[in-house]
């Protein structure tokens, strides 16, 4: 029984990192094709400043849940490496979640 609970809290883990990496990807890339062109092109920085702080802490979350889940998952330190890398890539946290996250949630593991 307690194996399931276990089992069980690790998946619900590994969903909450699959959403803050979808979160932190779309914020990524809203800050990369809106509040960037606003910033240098129209001379609007509010937006910037603003999606930026969540970014950051998306940013982090996402960081600090890779190791966590890694480690619960007893990752390789490569999968943990690529996982991370794909945050500082556009589009990076999308790759990560069909090619690291969603093979992880699978029946069969």
């Amino acid at each position: 029984m307690k194996q399931q609970t276990t089992r069980n809290s690790d998946s619900k883990l590994l969903q909450f990192l699959r959403i803050i990496g979808l979160i932190e990807g779309i914020s990524f890339l809203v800050i990369l094709f809106l509040t960037m062109p606003l910033k240098y092109i129209w001379e609007m920085k509010a937006p910037n400043q603003i999606v930026g702080m969540g970014h950051g802490i998306l940013f982090i979350a996402y960081c600090f849940l890779v190791v966590i889940v890694g480690y619960k998952f007893k990752w390789k330190l490569l999968t943990i490496f690529w996982a991370l890398l794909a945050s500082i890539i556009p589009f990076g946290t999308f790759v990560a979640d069909k090619k690291i996250f969603k093979e992880e949630n699978s029946p069969i593991n």
